[in-house]
């Protein structure tokens, strides 16, 4: 039965080299580790997925896939590893296969693994900025917080945040090379898009201490994969302007039934990744960001509060710039999430790779990269008007606090209760009419007179 050959009206292949089979040999087996999924891990979290609850959540984290041999952060010796297979499998694909003379057809297809895989990877991320929700707005207390006290990657991303358009800019550009990698023809204009772009991505993870510079240069190295296979042509052509050859090997699907295959698989690819995962960000994106939690907080309590008194055990303790115990400021956010400044240390939680988290008591981007503030996720008890605050930092876990809150006047809350040494705590708060210059500005326009 005939499937798959070089075009009949075509010359046949030149032979290639010892040396040529010799490299792709290795490479074929280097990328083709890289980008299939043979880690049982992988295979383990794609059946624990509900899949009639599926959402872009579970999408992103199936997109993301490389090869782990080590637990913990990713790191480059899992490429040493796999480059170590790869050449070990080489050496011995050499012994076994001397008599082949070319590899077109496994190289044909080796492009087409790199190009779906790459594509994944980008419109995973492009979905994500495109509808922003990977750097969101600044929260109230990130607002209340000193520059100074944000660590250099939560700095990067709160400033992506304060201007969506951009980081919606950001987003198309990803998904316009990613779209430009379905189709073979524009596959080399999807590099020339994405590589300047992902290495971006890749020196910003460097320079801002991100989490994720090994896996943008994953992504960097399959787009080069895919960029050399023109690149001598376009260097013979544009630079040395002399004509060139391009090249026309396809696979020939001779099988009706194998032509379908592929329409139908092509064509679920793009319904999955591109309009179901497209629809799914833009749906969460209505809801809210997944960064931060779905928990409404305290009614009509969101706002800035100066701590006008604090006692702690019957003494009362007067405003200190350094006292450790008596608290500076709270922020009550619109989601039930509290923050307390005071001079008590912060060890910072740096998470800084991309995670979306369901439950909303896992969801930390608000708390993560800074200090000066320790941040609680809390439940009410409208009955007995209590609030259980439990720290988010994940330097913290296990504390707590329990506090129960009068509202006397509007704009005052007294917490009275235990705080996280089951010391007895009372603290009143005042709530300042601040206004911020990013929601004032979008009222009337920078360039109009602004006054705060």
């Amino acid at each position: 039965m005939q499937t798959m050959d070089q075009p009949t009206h075509l010359p046949e292949p030149a032979a290639w080299s010892t040396a040529e089979k010799a490299i792709f040999r290795f490479f074929f087996l280097y990328f083709f580790i890289q980008v299939v999924p043979l880690d049982y891990k992988y295979y383990q979290y794609l059946f624990s997925i509900d899949w009639l609850q599926l959402s872009y959540r579970e999408i992103f984290y199936l997109s993301r896939y490389s090869p782990k041999f080590i637990d913990g952060a990713d790191t480059f010796l899992n490429w040493a590893i796999v480059a170590g297979i790869a050449l070990v499998g080489s050496v011995v694909w050499s012994v076994f296969d001397r008599q082949k003379r070319e590899y077109n057809l496994l190289y044909y297809w080796l492009r087409v693994l790199v190009r779906y895989r790459l594509a994944v990877g980008v419109l995973a991320y492009g979905f994500i900025k495109f509808f922003p929700e990977q750097s969101p707005l600044p929260s109230l207390s990130h607002l209340n917080t000193n520059y100074g006290d944000f660590s250099a990657w939560k700095l990067f991303s709160l400033s992506l945040g304060v201007v969506p358009t951009y980081e919606s800019f950001l987003g198309l550009i990803e998904i316009i090379g990613g779209l430009l990698l379905l189709h073979r023809k524009t596959a080399t204009i999807a590099t020339l898009i994405i590589l300047p772009f992902t290495g971006n991505v890749f020196v910003s993870n460097l320079a801002y201490e991100g989490g994720e510079y090994v896996y943008s240069l994953y992504l960097i190295s399959l787009a080069l994969f895919l960029f050399s296979f023109d690149a001598i042509r376009l260097f013979t052509l544009l630079s040395l302007e002399k004509a060139t050859k391009p090249n026309r090997f396809q696979p020939v699907f001779s099988e009706q039934w194998l032509k379908n295959a592929r329409l139908v698989g092509k064509l679920a690819f793009i319904v999955f990744f591109v309009f179901f995962y497209g629809y799914q960000t833009y749906a969460g994106h209505r809801k809210g960001s997944y960064q931060y939690p779905q928990q409404k907080g305290l009614s009509q309590a969101a706002g800035l509060y100066n701590v006008s008194e604090f006692s702690i055990n019957g003494k009362d303790i007067p405003y200190s710039k350094t006292d450790p115990v008596r608290w500076k400021d709270v922020v009550f956010e619109t989601w039930a999430t509290l923050s307390i400044r005071s001079n008590r240390p912060v060890q910072i939680d740096s998470l800084n790779t991309e995670e979306i988290f369901a439950a909303d008591s896992l969801r930390n981007y608000e708390s993560t990269g800074s200090i000066s503030r320790h941040y609680y996720s809390y439940t009410i008890d409208s009955l007995t008007h209590t609030l259980l605050l439990k720290n988010k930092n994940r330097h913290y876990k296990g504390e707590q606090l329990v506090l129960h809150y009068e509202r006397p006047e509007a704009g005052t809350i007294l917490l009275k209760g235990l705080n996280e040494n089951r010391d007895s705590i009372r603290v009143v708060l005042n709530q300042v009419d601040k206004k911020y210059l990013i929601y004032e500005a979008k009222k009337v326009g920078r360039r109009k007179g602004l006054k705060l």
